[in-house]
């Protein structure tokens, strides 16, 4: 049984399982009610029945994991030989995620750190990276934090919406904002600032709000080193377009994903999202 030093997330990171796999990376699972049905994100329930579910306007909400639940992975990865684990979560402006995460560190087996990273996504992805990469090298738990929390602060992302009504139902936007954009027409670029997500700017046609999206990427990114993760929800061509042109217009263009979101995201958003996360490297 290896020694070492193990990373765990949450499921809103959305790694490729693969990648997951070859850094050892643990993710916890959150929740989302469809009705009266609890499911697992990743595992029980599919972006498309999601998708399906919002257009239909069932009602649709998400929840944090307990603390029993990060308890029980905190003793599951110090079986397999960690000797400190690093827990790095979801901005905890958007989730009670890292609040249940601190509970249960009280009682873990091995020390544990808990880190709220502001981030989500793939934001929160590239974080639970560097922390691997650091631990797989022989760092510290305090180094794996270090490594975390300076791709964190080298990191943005940037979204685009069809509509404000999704934010607003789940409360990550003020009302007001949403009836503003829906009374305009416009439609709705956001960022993520502070862990919230906030308004950006309002562009009058989502073709001109996708490509006033790259160009915001494109600027943010400028010549540096730099990991790129566009996102989505069932607008899969609209990704695999907008990150095509990124790969040509971007010097210093490390990795480039694309991938969908999960159902936790989804829910908040709506179909039709397209996001980009740009961290330095």
């Amino acid at each position: 049984m290896s020694r070492h030093v193990a990373i765990v997330t949450d499921s809103t990171a959305y790694l490729p399982a693969p990648t997951m796999e070859r850094h050892r990376i643990t993710a916890v699972p959150l929740t989302v009610v469809l009705g009266d049905r609890a499911l697992e994100e990743g595992t029980e329930i599919s972006t498309r029945s999601l998708a399906q579910a919002l257009q239909k306007r069932r009602p649709v909400t998400t929840s944090r994991p307990g603390p029993e639940v990060f308890a029980e992975t905190y003793r599951r990865v110090a079986e397999s030989g960690a000797t400190g684990i690093v827990s790095l979560h979801l901005s905890a402006e958007l989730s009670g995620t890292y609040d249940a995460a601190v509970v249960a560190a009280r009682q873990a087996p091995v020390p544990v750190r808990v880190v709220d990273t502001g981030m989500i996504a793939m934001a929160l992805g590239f974080c639970a990276l560097a922390a691997a990469e650091t631990a797989e090298a022989g760092g510290t738990v305090d180094e794996a934090v270090t490594s975390a929390e300076k791709r964190a602060a080298g990191t943005s992302a940037y979204f685009y919406v069809d509509t404000l009504d999704y934010l607003r139902r789940g409360g990550r936007i003020g009302a007001a904002q949403a009836l503003l954009g829906s009374a305009l027409a416009v439609k709705p670029l956001l960022e993520l600032a502070g862990g919230r997500i906030e308004p950006l700017e309002k562009v009058r046609t989502a073709s001109k709000a996708i490509a006033r999206l790259e160009e915001i990427a494109a600027d943010r990114a400028g010549a540096a080193d730099v990991d790129i993760a566009v996102h989505h929800l069932a607008a899969p061509e609209r990704a695999a377009a907008l990150a095509e042109r990124l790969r040509t217009r971007l010097p210093g263009l490390a990795d480039l994903h694309v991938s969908e979101v999960g159902a936790v995201i989804g829910a908040h958003t709506g179909p039709g999202l397209l996001g980009v996360v740009v961290s330095a490297r």
